[in-house]
């Protein structure tokens, strides 16, 4: 018979990828819906994680190479100052984060996804506080890049 295949060490701090897999299992219809939208490339071709760790928070949906976390938020979200200082921590590690409204993927797929094109795209490069979406803008340095190619 063959030999078990070797142990290999992560660098994932221990729990997170059970702590993905069960936010991933507990998803609601619209990350569900968005999620058919984003696999596989679907949206312009960007590759997309779900539930990717980034420090002690869970992105719902990330875009590593474009350095941008989409969530989807309900109403117990509106004004968060928990979201807020999560946003800040994400922003401070280089992402941008686009937060987008549950009930709008459910009604409003098509410009949801044009909105996160948008973002991937670079046409989304300042702030954006709207009642029906959040953009939090991270600008790139080089700096910062090849800080993150060192923590990844």
């Amino acid at each position: 018979m063959g030999e078990a295949a070797p142990k290999t060490r992560s660098r994932r701090k221990s729990g997170t990828t059970q702590r993905a897999r069960k936010l991933r299992q507990a998803g609601n219809q619209a990350e569900a819906l968005l999620w058919l939208e984003l696999k596989t490339r679907k949206l312009g071709g960007y590759r997309f994680t779900r539930q990717f760790s980034i420090g002690p928070y869970y992105a719902d949906f990330c875009c590593r190479e474009k350095w941008l976390v989409v969530e989807l938020d309900g109403s117990q979200h509106a004004d968060s100052s928990y979201d807020r200082r999560r946003d800040d921590f994400m922003r401070a590690q280089g992402y941008s984060i686009l937060r987008v409204w549950s009930h709008d993927v459910l009604e409003h797929r098509t410009p949801v996804c044009d909105t996160i094109l948008a973002a991937l795209d670079g046409r989304l490069a300042e702030d954006v506080a709207a009642s029906d979406l959040r953009f939090v803008f991270a600008p790139r340095s080089p700096d910062s890049v090849s800080l993150k190619t060192d923590l990844s």
